[in-house]
């Protein structure tokens, strides 16, 4: 049986319309271009300041996971990013735990092995005297701010805030941190106040007065000696006799500033 022309012409019309015309999408089809994604990971209030700085990045993340065609995809990284972010939070969250139940002369000390206490005492007390020779530097009719900044920062003084955090370690040991951990505040700042108020007096101002930086060496002497009171009775004297050596200068030191002192001395070792 043969078909007309008009028939086939009718046809392929008909065929060809049928060619051009656009693809109907599926169900399948419309159901994966919206697939909506949530997170049911909601960080802790307290911690909103840290976590939202990572909120646009999450977004951003949970967007292109939004924009994928293949749901198998789409789930695995959801499952994914979801197991990261609790991994995370947990994480954060014992680390603020642990920093809350730490001891609070942590912040203070390395986690290091010590010296014994002896090493530390002689030089806590010969600070003390160093301190003591820079008020009396100050009560000097034109006194020398510069060079009294730099006693704060050489000799024993150039130690002390490692000094004074070990023996306040020793005593956190043995039950007295928090008198020791004040001790070790109150006198390190009243040193950075004074070393403020010797730049400002170099600077010439008038706010910067002797007697208040007089009034900051007091508070540093007697910190020093609210942490020395932690030190057990007999390694404290021994410090003592050890400070007291360093102090008192030998023969031969004597016999040489003799020397230095007196011109008639120098003159006759001239002629020797």
């Amino acid at each position: 049986m043969t078909t007309p022309l008009t028939a086939r012409g009718s046809f392929l019309r008909g065929a060809n319309h049928r060619l051009i015309e656009p693809p109907t999408p599926t169900t399948s089809q419309s159901h994966r271009r919206r697939v909506t994604v949530t997170c049911s990971v909601t960080p802790p209030s307290q911690y909103s300041p840290i976590i939202t700085r990572r909120s646009a990045s999450i977004s951003a993340f949970l967007f292109f996971i939004a924009s994928s065609s293949h749901s198998n995809c789409t789930l695995s990284l959801l499952n994914l990013f979801n197991n990261l972010v609790r991994i995370y939070l947990t994480c954060f969250v014992n680390l603020k735990c642990t920093d809350a139940d730490a001891s609070p002369f942590d912040k203070y000390v390395k986690r290091k092995k010590l010296e014994p206490l002896e090493a530390y005492v002689p030089a806590v007390l010969l600070s003390q005297d160093q301190f003591k020779d820079l008020e009396k530097s100050l009560e000097l009719e034109q006194p020398r701010y510069d060079e009294s900044r730099s006693l704060l920062r050489s000799g024993p003084a150039a130690s002390l805030r490692v000094n004074i955090r070990a023996v306040a370690q020793y005593a956190n040991d043995s039950g007295k941190g928090k008198v020791a951990s004040d001790a070790v505040d109150q006198c390190l700042r009243a040193l950075e106040d004074l070393d403020s108020l010797l730049l400002h007096a170099l600077r010439k101002d008038p706010g910067a007065s002797v007697e208040s930086m007089k009034g900051k060496i007091t508070v540093a002497i007697g910190a020093l000696d609210n942490l020395l009171q932690t030190v057990p009775s007999a390694i404290l004297d021994k410090g003592k006799a050890i400070a007291e050596a360093y102090r008192t200068p030998s023969y031969e030191e004597e016999s040489n500033m003799l020397q230095q002192s007196d011109p008639e001395i120098r003159r006759l070792e001239a002629i020797l």
